[in-house]
């Protein structure tokens, strides 16, 4: 018996199947959600069917899914509040899939949900207490504590993006100025860069790497992002005294020559206490897909870890 889990993005879905804590299988699709919210729930219902044929291709009968979406969510009513990138608003996700799958399914958010996979299989094992913070097209942090993911009361805990760094600077895309992912983002160190430059097709990799070079606009725009990433990391500890933060996301990759200087940034921003422990993420793109299947394990097995 397995079950099957999908990472719902903007861009991507990614899937996997897991028998008794076994990966059988992975895929990804497309999510090319310029079609509509509709057509892109239609293409996650079909992955789902494709996660289940693969299983029992293994021989493996799925007994439960699990679905995790960006932005803001129910997780008691199973619901995508918010996910712009979408165009999801107020779409009952679990309920659709459950009527879909004829099985329990278990919803969530994908930060908090690979959290949970870091936590338990990844950079997080043996600490209770820890951040999972990827760094990609946005920003955003799962809180763990006590062994669990913290929603908050409206669920938005964790929107470190959205942290003002910079107060009167770029406009963001939540109607505020100088929120961190204006800086420190993926998407926000290549489109500062482009527009410096004039050069397009730079992602935040290339940018990181010319720097390295020597290249001086892209040291000045790297600088920007690490520092403004820093005084996030500091409030964060500031605020919820972590001892540990994983950092994912393409660029905590990289190893040392991002975390090095992150490390050091942070360290310098803390007074009264030391930094945290800031390693990379181990599970890369697989921490949200993994963690929705621990979400529908959990399901299964009762527990409200």
């Amino acid at each position: 018996m397995s079950v099957i889990a999908l990472d719902v993005g903007g861009t991507h879905i990614k899937g996997t199947v897991v028998e008794e804590g076994r990966i059988l299988s992975h895929a990804h699709w497309h999510t090319r959600a310029e079609r509509g919210p509709d057509a892109v729930m239609d293409t996650v219902l079909g992955c789902a069917d494709a996660l289940v044929a693969r299983a029992r291709r293994h021989g493996s009968e799925p007994r439960a899914a699990g679905v995790v979406v960006p932005g803001l969510v129910d997780d008691e009513e199973g619901t995508a509040v918010l996910a712009a990138n979408l165009g999801w608003h107020d779409t009952p996700v679990r309920l659709w899939m459950t009527e879909h799958l004829d099985l329990p399914v278990a919803f969530g958010h994908d930060v908090r949900a690979g959290g949970i996979a870091e936590g338990r299989l990844g950079a997080g094992r043996g600490h209770s207490d820890f951040a999972f913070v990827p760094v990609g097209t946005g920003i955003a942090a799962a809180l763990i504590i006590g062994g669990r993911p913290f929603a908050g009361e409206h669920g938005f805990a964790g929107e470190l993006g959205h942290l003002v760094v910079r107060p009167g600077g770029h406009l963001c895309s939540c109607g505020n100025r100088g929120c961190l992912e204006t800086l420190a983002s993926a998407s926000a160190i290549a489109r500062r860069y482009a527009a410096t430059t004039g050069e397009a097709g730079v992602s935040a990799k290339d940018v990181h790497l010319r720097a390295q070079a020597g290249d001086p606009l892209a040291a000045s725009v790297w600088t920007d992002a690490v520092d403004a990433l820093a005084e996030g990391l500091a409030a964060l500890t500031t605020v919820l005294d972590f001892g540990r933060i994983v950092i994912g996301g393409g660029l905590a990759e990289a190893g040392d020559p991002f975390l090095g200087p992150l490390r050091t940034a942070v360290a310098d921003r803390l007074t009264f206490r030391g930094p945290p422990e800031l390693v990379a993420a181990e599970l890369g793109h697989r921490a949200g897909s993994l963690g929705a299947a621990l979400l529908a394990q959990d399901l299964l097995d009762g527990s409200d870890r």
